[in-house]
């Protein structure tokens, strides 16, 4: 059996969500936060658009906002230098990506390793990158559903944490199927945080192993 890398940590965390656009499984999170399902703290939701919507329903619910203008800087790796010096000053445990269209440098990756998830509309390692929904119905999938997994330099390559599976209906068209996954986005990726902070993820290799929760 492979060496444990890495355990998640049992505390109340303290959580950034990166979004670019209206961030809907940032809404889920932080439905599940606000019912108590999850016992972690909002700190920050970060975006690299000014205008996301995502961005305006979280200044709304009255939750601390940043906006970094990526054109501002010199290259990805000057502004994710930025953005690590943001998420260290407010000691984020964890970032969830939630539509955050902008690919993490190695350095961000490495500085938070184990510490940012991404939500992926498809059953990972197949059809990584985008317009997944719709290479699923190209390739003829009966199933398809979506990934919780860590992130990695490489993209969509991180250890998976959990996925659910929908099926792919032979009358499916990419929105169609594109619904049908975001209900199950919805459900895991909360669950995914909720386990983490419970201190019940743990990396062996590349695979993630979900623990019993302690007595």
């Amino acid at each position: 059996m492979d060496d444990v890398i890495f355990r998640s940590p049992r505390k109340r965390g303290r959580v950034a969500v990166f979004l670019s656009g209206r961030g809907s499984n940032f809404m889920a999170i932080r439905e599940a936060v606000r019912r108590g399902d999850i016992n972690v703290d909002i700190a920050l939701v970060f975006s690299n658009r000014v205008d996301a919507p995502g961005l305006a329903k979280a200044r709304e619910w009255g939750l601390k906002t940043l906006f970094l203008n990526p054109k501002l800087f010199a290259s990805r790796e000057e502004y994710d230098r930025a953005v690590i010096q943001e998420l260290e000053q407010r000691q984020i445990d964890l970032v969830c990506l939630a539509g955050y269209m902008k690919v993490l440098t190695p350095e961000l990756c490495d500085a938070f390793q184990h510490r940012i998830v991404n939500i992926h509309p498809a059953l990972l390692p197949s059809f990584p990158g985008l317009h997944v929904q719709q290479k699923a119905i190209d390739w003829g999938v009966r199933f398809s559903g979506c990934t919780v997994h860590f992130v990695a330099a490489e993209v969509d390559l991180g250890p998976i944490i959990l996925q659910a599976v929908v099926p792919v209906l032979q009358d499916d068209t990419e929105e169609t199927l594109a619904a049908r996954i975001l209900v199950e986005e919805h459900r895991i990726y909360p669950e995914a945080v909720r386990l983490y902070f419970e201190g019940r993820i743990e990396v062996r290799g590349r695979r993630v192993f979900i623990l019993e929760p302690e007595a």
